[in-house]
């Protein structure tokens, strides 16, 4: 049996609940001081035949002072079709993604390794945008933050600086 136990070893932090992507949104901000590495899963329910951009952010706290693009490219997987294969496919690294417009359930994971963000001028957190779509289309997201500084019970709060 295996030791791992995900609430001890991974930050599993809600980016955006399920709601209507129309004008885009941005995600809750979290810090990656105390992690090894973030992922954003983004779950993609497309009504409309209208592509999403999604584009991870980094800012110098929580609050989201500074915000800007990442300057490094990060890994990204995608599934364009859910409801045929459980596969992740994988795309080029880029500082963005956006999904066809297949009207289609959608995932879209990015890797994201604090060390690529601008740490020697603060920036330690960790965001997402969705760009402007259709009211049909729905996204959600999570950070899950693996490779924990402090790996208890409780780890560190990912959602204040």
């Amino acid at each position: 049996m295996t030791k791992f136990t995900l609430p001890h070893q991974m930050k599993l932090v809600e980016g955006i609940a399920p709601a209507a992507d129309a004008a885009g949104r941005s995600s809750d901000i979290v810090s990656l001081k105390n992690v090894g590495k973030a992922y954003i899963l983004i779950h993609l329910t497309q009504g409309n035949a209208a592509t999403i951009a999604l584009t991870p952010m980094q800012a110098q706290d929580v609050a989201g002072t500074g915000a800007k693009v990442l300057a490094n490219a990060v890994p990204i997987w995608s599934n364009l079709d859910t409801s045929l294969t459980d596969t992740l496919i994988r795309r080029t690294d880029a500082v963005n993604y956006t999904t066809d417009a297949a009207v289609k359930n959608k995932q879209v994971v990015f890797e994201i390794d604090p060390a690529l963000l601008d740490m020697a001028n603060g920036f330690d957190c960790l965001y997402f945008t969705t760009g402007a779509s259709n009211a049909a289309n729905i996204t959600q997201a999570e950070f899950l933050l693996v490779d924990l500084r402090y790996q208890q019970t409780t780890p560190p709060s990912a959602i204040i600086d």
